[in-house]
């Protein structure tokens, strides 16, 4: 018995591993351990995967093979990626940057191409088709370093959007040229090819970007709660996407990253979806991808003569300058400082997923040889740790600049961050109330969001907190487990609108949420007095919404506000929040308003260009404006309490005219704050002065 079960358990540990069980325990153990001991010593995790990948894999100890499983994972690691390289792309910065999108992969596609081909051609000495494939090999790159930037906080720097926005360039390029290289670069390429080629990619094109979207909208409409559903239909657009681009002649990368695009705006980088795309994307999926990709490596090439040697750092170097002199370039034409530089740099310098395909395709085909096959590998290994090390230092010298400043306000603690209170009557029906919050509030504050119930101070006050809390906690359990910070607040009072206002004061908050009042229930009671009631009371920033569609459904916001409305004190708070809303939602702002509103939004350095401007003046008759709205716009008016400058009397009853004009829209009414908090303060002074 003793001599079955060590045959048994020898077997199980004969190399390399065959148990999965063990495999993948083999794996986890790798991504834990290097994670944690590599962020103690601050060096990239990247890196240590990569290693890791080439101790264990077959030109090492060889305890996993580079088997169909293996492989299995490296196209999903590799395949979001791009994906979420795609998905997190801001839709606004690469509107207003898509021109110096295309001529930063203009020149980094150019470049490496330019410096490469003579090298390989006159200074290793090959054939002119080899030294072609090789150099357009240098062109191409993968943003293997991307997680930095994400976890940097930085990917919605300029430099990142234009480097993304032109890796899509140089892939497609590339790849386009391997196709023809390889299907007919030594007889020529028939007729047939080129039509095949331009109509897989305009039928690809017609499907991902017209079809798709559709399709994703109308399925997170349906299907609106079902949060294991919506990830699980992402995964399959996802695969679906790779699948149609190999289908029409392209990497499966290609497609990956065509489905985040199709995807960008439909998934907003606040939403608990984003989240977990992101979670299992870092967690597992993208470790076991750069595992892989250790695991090709064979450092038993640098032994074999001093031409492998040769050719790896040549191929090494002529890539990192080409990619270095295109960031020079861009640097100097843009006008970046030099950390930008260096983050264009570091994103498009690593070689792995479009470098391997054109290798391995070109050596299957005959057209390049060992020696080449054998230096890229080293090439990748080199490339991505230089990779790894020059974005990590890019990426946190852009995230001090970018937090300049802030220090007085961390230092103060989270009594100095942004407050929002949501105050929920009915939880059932809260919609996307709490999505909207989310959206809007600001990254930086630690403060939770706050869900506020009123309940009447009678005889079951009690049990109605409990049943509150009881009804909201579903909603608060989804929202912890998505990383987003929730509480409850309960309290009793005689009337709602006294219960919001003494907490929105207790808490300090900075905004105020309310639910919009339907046409039946308890809503359809209480729009009369006590909304208006709350109006009156309470000095915060007030929004009361009507959300029954998902916000990713819209296309576009628009925003009326009246003349004057730039001299309120809550101005700058609605235009900064509908800025954020815009770029969660990568949908552009039209503003419907008097052109000195118009003039003092476009000084605004970081949001000019997400607003578009309509003057709109005929404020006699307000819906008028009903002409430049569209069906799937989000519908945002400005009002102002009475007394204040901007006030208008035909503000009065403006959120009764847009429910009956405006009845399927989803709507939003902001009331801005109207007094500074050092006013506030005074108490031998009760007569408030707006801004």
């Amino acid at each position: 018995m003793g001599t079955i079960l060590l045959s048994s358990f020898s077997h199980e540990f004969s190399l390399p591993l065959s148990n999965p069980v063990i495999v993948f325990l083999v794996l986890l153990t790798i991504v834990l351990l290097v994670t944690i001991i590599l962020n103690r010593i601050r060096v990239p995790s990247i890196i240590g995967l990569i290693f890791a990948g080439i101790i264990i894999g077959p030109f090492g100890l060889n305890l996993i093979s580079n088997d169909a499983t293996m492989q299995m994972f490296s196209t999903i690691g590799l395949m979001y990626i791009m994906f979420t390289a795609g998905l997190e792309l801001d839709f606004n910065d690469f509107r207003i940057h898509q021109n110096k999108s295309l001529l930063f992969g203009a020149l980094t596609f150019m470049f490496p191409l330019l410096i490469g081909y003579p090298v390989c051609r006159f200074g290793l000495g090959y054939e002119s088709l080899t030294s072609f494939l090789t150099a357009s090999m240098f062109s191409t790159h993968t943003l293997l370093s991307y997680p930095i930037v994400s976890r940097m906080g930085v990917s919605k720097n300029q430099a990142v959007a234009i480097t993304v926005g032109g890796t899509i360039f140089t892939d497609v390029v590339v790849l386009i040229i391997l196709t023809i290289v390889t299907t007919g670069g030594q007889s020529g390429l028939p007729f047939s090819f080129w039509l095949r080629l331009i109509v897989s990619l305009a039928v690809f094109s017609v499907i991902v970007f017209l079809f798709i979207p559709k399709l994703a909208r109308w399925f997170f409409q349906k299907i609106g709660d079902d949060k294991y559903s919506h990830y699980i239909f992402v995964l399959f657009i996802l695969f679906l996407c790779g699948f149609l681009a190999e289908m029409g002649g392209l990497e499966a990368i290609i497609g990956a990253f065509a489905a985040g695009l199709a995807l960008n705006q439909l998934i907003p980088h606040s939403s608990a979806l984003m989240n977990r795309i992101d979670f299992f994307g870092n967690a597992l999926f993208i470790p076991i991808f750069l595992i892989s990709v250790g695991m090709i490596v064979n450092l038993s090439v640098v032994m074999d003569g001093w031409n492998t040697i040769k050719v790896a750092l040549v191929l090494t170097l002529v890539a990192l300058i080409g990619k270095y002199v295109a960031a020079f370039f861009t640097q100097k034409i843009f006008h970046y400082s030099a950390s930008q530089r260096n983050l264009i740099f570091g994103l498009s310098s690593s070689h792995a997923a479009a470098t391997l395909a054109i290798i391995i395709t070109g050596f299957h085909a005959g057209i390049l040889d060992d020696y080449i096959l054998n230096g890229t590998i080293i090439l990748i290994l080199l490339t991505c740790v230089v990779s790894s090390v020059v974005t990590q230092k890019a990426a946190r010298e852009i995230a001090l600049q970018q937090n300049n400043g802030q220090l007085t306000k961390s230092f103060m603690g989270t009594f100095a961050q942004e407050k929002i209170l949501v105050s929920i009557a009915n939880p059932p029906n809260i919609g996307h109330l709490i999505d909207f919050a989310f959206f809007i509030k600001d990254k930086k504050s630690e403060n939770p969001i706050s869900l506020l119930g009123v309940v009447s101070n009678n005889i079951e006050a009690e049990k109605n907190i409990i049943n509150f809390r009881r009804e909201l906690q579903e909603s608060v359990n989804s929202a912890i487990a998505a990383e987003l910070k929730v509480d409850i607040i309960t309290t009793i009072d005689h009337n709602i609108p006294d219960g919001i206002v003494r907490t929105a004061r207790e808490t300090m908050a900075d905004i105020v949420f309310m639910g919009w009042p339907g046409k039946m229930g308890l809503f359809e009671r209480w729009i009369g007095d006590k909304v208006e009631t709350t109006i009156k009371k309470l000095d915060k920033n007030l929004f009361i919404c009507h959300l029954e569609k998902p916000l990713i459904t819209h296309n576009r916001i628009v925003v009326i506000s009246p003349p004057l409305a730039e001299r309120e004190y809550g101005f700058e708070v609605w235009v900064n929040k509908i800025a954020t809303l815009s770029q969660e939602l990568s949908a552009p702002v039209l503003h419907l308003g008097h052109p000195n509103t118009h003039k003092i939004i476009s000084n605004q350095k970081n949001i000019k260009n997400l607003f578009t401007f309509q003057t709109f003046t005929d404020w006699a008759d307000p819906l008028e404006c009903k002409s430049f709205i569209k069906p799937d716009d989000l519908l945002i008016v400005v009002s102002a309490h009475p007394g204040y400058i901007s006030y208008l009397s035909i503000l009065d009853d403006l959120p009764t005219r847009l429910e009956n004009n405006f009845p399927n829209y989803n709507r939003v009414v902001i009331y801005p704050q109207q007094y500074t908090p050092e006013h506030l303060l005074d108490d031998e002074h009760p007569i408030f002065t707006p801004v």
